[in-house]
């Protein structure tokens, strides 16, 4: 156990957060600030060893408002970047903060191979289904019809479900939060910080200017969450709703949302959620829920181990370097052929 002992303000920089008021962005600063200091327990890490990494875009300014080493990168190479410091660095607790314009679009190739090579980084992506930082413009995740900058009669393109994504990469870790439900965002990211692997964790985020209420029909308030999403936890019930009466079946090869005590359906008809099992059969159908049919699908998602690319490249180092006849500079410098000149 680490002797040394974190508080919130502890990973807070001097810096003014610059975000606009009301926007979703500054409940997850809250809540990774919340975090860490449990973290840095659990993975017995000071504070010198977390690295936060960004792109462009409104989120990617969280870095200055974190007391910890950060990088600043360029548009869609937050992961490229992470990848590299967490391979040269191993023991580093490395995290990406971007958006779904910035991973999604021209970051989209990094994302997903992080996630296929399973790179041991935690990232936070931040879902506002618009560009904000550039005002206005339509994402990869805006929703089909939308209005916007540069869809001024309706964009008809279809959105992006980083979920969908994510478990269609193979990734390992992927899990979900609104920006209002901080304490959940906070345990979601403790969780995927614990995780050896690539960790997802989408956070449904408002942005008040240029696409206000996006999310606001199944998370406006803390009443229409209990009714229009569902919150899983590996090896509970999959149960939602004020009164939790309303819950998940498995019919044929499609999800049903019933109400427990009607139309024959009892709890033990309730699916219980396995978050570990490695088949992405429903895991995949639970990221892909949308609001009216389903609820939206929060909280872990897909949590399962498997071997991790800065693990493996640091065991292959080492094996070629205890295999190599070449110890020093001297043994370098007369391997091959040489010559001895007159």
């Amino acid at each position: 156990m680490a002797e040394y002992k974190y508080t919130p303000d502890s990973f807070k920089s001097d810096q003014q957060v610059k975000w606009c008021a009301g926007c979703g962005d500054h409940a997850v600063l809250n809540a990774v600030q919340r975090a860490l200091p449990e973290v840095a327990d659990a993975l017995d890490k000071p504070h010198e060893k977390f690295v936060f990494v960004s792109g462009i875009g409104c989120s990617s300014r969280f870095i200055y408002y974190m007391r910890t080493f950060g990088f600043h990168t360029i548009h869609g190479r937050a992961a490229a970047v992470a990848t590299g410091v967490k391979v040269a660095n191993p023991d580093l607790s490395v995290w990406v903060c971007t958006g779904d314009g910035d991973s999604l679009a021209i970051g989209g190739n990094h994302f997903i191979h992080a996630l296929r090579r399973n790179v041991d980084l935690n990232i936070i992506l931040f879902n506002n289904e618009i560009y904000g930082l550039t005002k206005g413009q339509y994402s990869p995740t805006t929703k089909l019809g939308t209005v916007t900058k540069t869809s001024p009669y309706g964009t008809v393109e279809h959105p992006f479900n980083p979920g969908e994504l994510a478990i269609g990469a193979k990734g390992t870790f992927f899990a979900r939060t609104v920006d209002a439900e901080v304490m959940l965002t906070k345990e979601l990211l403790v969780e995927a910080a614990k995780h050896r692997g690539t960790s997802v964790v989408e956070a449904l985020v408002n942005c008040m200017i240029f696409n206000n209420k996006t999310h606001a029909s199944f998370a406006a308030d803390k009443a229409t969450r209990a009714e229009h999403t569902i919150t899983l936890r590996h090896g509970e019930k999959m149960l939602f709703g004020a009164n939790r009466d309303k819950g998940l079946v498995l019919e044929g090869l499609k999800l049903k949302v019933v109400t427990v005590g009607e139309d024959g359906y009892t709890l033990d008809h309730i699916l219980t959620h396995d978050a570990h099992t490695e088949d992405t059969t429903l895991h995949y159908m639970l990221a892909s829920m949308k609001y009216p049919e389903y609820p939206v699908a929060l909280g872990i998602i897909r949590s399962v181990s498997q071997p991790n690319y800065d693990t493996e490249v640091e065991k292959q180092v080492e094996s070629v370097k205890e295999a190599s006849p070449i110890k020093c500079m001297d043994d370098l410098l007369n391997s091959g052929e040489t010559w001895i000149l007159p």
